[in-house]
């Protein structure tokens, strides 16, 4: 129980560190000073102190899109082995619910956006539908073919088979897997090529266009659930193919402590990564995305075919 309430502080809090420490990679490779670290959690205080503004004619739809994105990513965040596998709730760290929960927070996002009645909201909404088609059913593959050797869809259970047999993740399925999954990692957490999240183009946008009519606290949330969620699933990426450092069910508070370094350092070096890659990337022309997207999920099909050829 301890393992599993600091996992969800730690993603919590560190999620807008995560986020300011990739924008400040990037500030340093294009030759920019950057606003340093801590500039996402002063942007969330500041958007905290801000009257919420919603736009005339919305409904419920939009006023609950927030709090069902940032409550789908508590949820998810509190289920994923991250810091431990002996987690209370590790019963119902199931892939297909795992999935179900980040596409509820996507679907309840479009549909915030769509309920205001713009152009703008309109499609981006339909634009994440659209991404949303590809990358679930990637996810699902992805991971799958990971469980295969494990017989079960239980995220602990799927990590735990890799502490035991680490030359699993040399593997031609585990390796089409992984490049399968940060594709689609990239894709839902819209990054580019797939998205832009320092644009506002309204030729380009995707996340951003979704979310030009909220304000103050409903942005905040809005901005601080992606975080979670990008930090969620590099860190899901890092837990199935590298899960050296997690605790296991009998871990002390050395054992915790070293999983907790291990989940910042992974988490870190990943965005770290994907911000410098971003530097050296242009953004796909929309029509082209579904290109990329349709590869990622031929990758994870192929690793649901090894897995079970060449087990």
């Amino acid at each position: 129980m301890i393992a599993a309430i600091l996992q969800v502080v730690l993603v919590v809090a560190g999620a807008p560190l995560l986020v300011g420490l990739m924008r400040q990679v990037r500030a340093r490779l294009e030759g920019r000073a950057g606003a340093g670290v801590l500039q996402p959690w002063r942007d969330l205080r500041k958007l905290l102190r801000k009257e919420p503004i919603a736009p005339r004619g919305t409904g419920w739809a939009f006023r609950l899109a927030p709090l069902l994105l940032a409550a789908s990513a508590l949820v998810v965040t509190a289920v994923v082995p991250l810091v431990t596998t002996a987690s209370p709730l590790d019963g119902v760290a199931d892939l297909f619910a795992v999935t179900a929960l980040l596409a509820l927070g996507s679907v309840a996002l479009a549909l915030g956006a769509l309920d205001t009645g713009t152009a703008f909201g309109g499609m981006g909404a339909s634009r994440e539908v659209t991404v949303l088609a590809l990358v679930e059913p990637t996810i699902l593959l992805a991971v799958f073919a990971l469980s295969v050797r494990v017989g079960s869809t239980n995220l602990g259970a799927i990590v735990n088979s890799t502490l035991d047999d680490p030359l699993a993740v040399i593997s031609p399925a585990s390796v089409l897997a992984a490049v399968a999954l940060a594709v689609v990692i990239i894709a839902e957490t819209g990054r580019i090529p797939v998205d832009n999240p320092s644009t506002h183009l309204e030729l380009t946008m995707i996340h951003e266009a979704m979310v030009l009519e909220y304000s103050g606290p409903d942005l905040a949330l809005i901005e601080w659930a992606s975080a979670i969620r990008l930090s969620v699933l590099l860190g899901l990426l890092g837990s199935l193919f590298a899960p050296w450092g997690i605790a296991g069910a009998d871990a002390g508070p050395v054992a915790l402590l070293v999983a907790v370094v291990a989940l910042a350092v992974k988490v870190g070096v990943l965005g770290a990564l994907l911000a410098a890659g971003e530097v050296f990337m242009a953004k796909l022309r929309l029509f082209r995305i579904p290109e990329l997207l349709a590869g990622s999920f031929l990758m994870a099909l192929l690793a649901v075919g090894a897995s079970f050829f060449l087990a």
